[in-house]
């Protein structure tokens, strides 16, 4: 099963929450010709009117240059990008080894797109992220237990029911 894990930098602005204020961040990125690969925005709920934007990979001079003209700065969290072929349970398996590791989520992001899925990891730290890696590459490669098919009943047993 294919996984990619790297760690990536979000960068972060707090906005006022209403119509454009994202389209206003993510104008001067688009002018410098940065290929964003994660963009997330959201309201608070207190103190109400206020949002924040956090996006990824910001890399380069002129990509730098625009974020920072934008507001952006980068995120003081710990977080990882992780790609790969999806299956049934892999975010339970995934955040249960991390939990049983001792290490706390602070986010999870999260989109299966056919049969892959991409997923941003935040925790309270880069030693969390840094932590964070090879348990979820390790977890995410062992493939689940299958359940042994159901018993079918003798042809008999079965028009006795009807």
């Amino acid at each position: 099963m294919a996984i990619s894990v790297k760690k990536i930098t979000l960068w972060r602005r707090e906005i006022d929450d209403r119509p454009g204020s994202l389209a206003q961040v993510l104008a001067p990125l688009a002018d410098a010709g940065t290929s964003l690969r994660v963009v997330m925005g959201y309201r608070y709920p207190e103190p109400a009117g206020k949002a924040a934007v956090e996006l990824a990979p910001v890399t380069g001079r002129k990509a730098t240059a625009a974020a920072q003209g934008a507001g952006l700065a980068p995120a003081s969290i710990g977080a990882l990008l992780v790609e790969g072929d999806d299956r049934p349970g892999l975010g339970r398996t995934l955040s249960n080894s991390l939990g049983q590791a001792g290490i706390n989520l602070h986010f999870l992001m999260a989109l299966v797109s056919g049969r892959r899925y991409a997923a941003v990891f935040g925790f309270g730290s880069e030693a969390d992220a840094d932590r964070a890696v090879p348990i979820i590459k390790k977890s995410a490669a062992v493939k689940p237990a299958r359940r042994a098919p159901a018993k079918k009943r003798p042809r008999s047993a079965r028009a006795k029911r009807r």
